[in-house]
């Protein structure tokens, strides 16, 4: 499992080309077996999630960071596709509007947090305010640290008012998103994912990389911990993904709401 190493404060840069994006820790081996657990293991996260929103003691953030085409939409619909739609919200953050860069960066984020009993995941996040403004110059070294030091804070408020916050760094392999973006050109059915803005991304591939070092090394807490998920296998991803995410539901204990007495013998005629 390529998890961080435990929390330390912060100073250390973590480098991703430390991390194997092609390595299949949670593989059994074979394709279809890897397939089947993954379904096997969504219609699990289905019950959990109904006794997750029927339990209403916990909220849970998933947070899905990664590169233009990670899979962060694939592990939306592979991970989380058999949920009901009641209590799972899935959020897509795009560049800012005019009104919300008029408040703070945290403040459109705090606004689509989950609530009690609501399973919210984010397809991108407030991440995107230290890599973006960072990779292009829009923030001095000076702010770029006390944004790292907003967003730890920010998710121990989350943690501490009873708000489970998983973190996955979707990471790919430069030669594995040439190979995306393609595929992306070449199947007019998926032309309409395809930016030329993707394209000019790509040319600051290390810069962005070097950025996500720094958020990692940085904002691996004990409240909030990171987990580098390798993803160029798009079915370990999703296996690796939902296989943490069972554990995590199965340890919190949930249990149905106490019924009122009063219907224990009570009869519909």
């Amino acid at each position: 499992m390529q998890r961080l190493q435990p929390w330390q404060p912060s100073g250390q840069n973590l480098s991703l080309n430390d991390f194997d994006a092609g390595a299949k820790p949670f593989s059994m081996g074979d394709k279809a077996r890897d397939k089947a657990a993954v379904e096997e293991l969504a219609v699990e996260l289905d019950a959990l999630q109904n006794l997750f929103y029927a339990d209403k003691r916990y909220k849970l953030l998933v947070v899905l960071q990664g590169t233009d085409t990670s899979g962060k939409d694939g592990t939306i619909r592979g991970v989380f596709g058999r949920m009901s739609a009641l209590g799972v919200h899935a959020v897509g953050w795009k560049a800012p509007t005019e009104t919300e860069r008029a408040h703070d960066y945290l403040w459109r984020i705090h606004q689509r947090v989950p609530q009690a009993g609501d399973v919210t995941v984010f397809n991108r996040s407030h991440y995107e305010d230290v890599l973006v403004p960072v990779v292009n110059g829009w923030i001095t070294p000076a702010q770029h640290r006390q944004r790292l030091a907003h967003i730890n804070d920010f998710e121990r408020m989350l943690s501490e008012t009873g708000t489970i916050v998983l973190k996955f760094l979707l990471h790919i392999g430069f030669d594995e998103q040439r190979e995306r973006l393609q595929e992306r050109l070449d199947d007019p059915a998926k032309h309409w994912k395809f930016s030329m803005g993707d394209v000019e991304v790509r040319k600051q591939w290390a810069e962005y990389q070097r950025a996500y070092g720094t958020l990692l090394a940085d904002t691996h807490t004990p409240w909030a911990p990171w987990t580098i998920v390798p993803a160029n296998s798009k079915t370990h991803r999703n296996l690796m993904i939902a296989t943490i995410l069972r554990e995590v539901l199965q340890t919190l204990d949930l249990r149905y709401p106490t019924g009122d007495p009063q219907l224990t013998h009570f009869t519909v005629e």
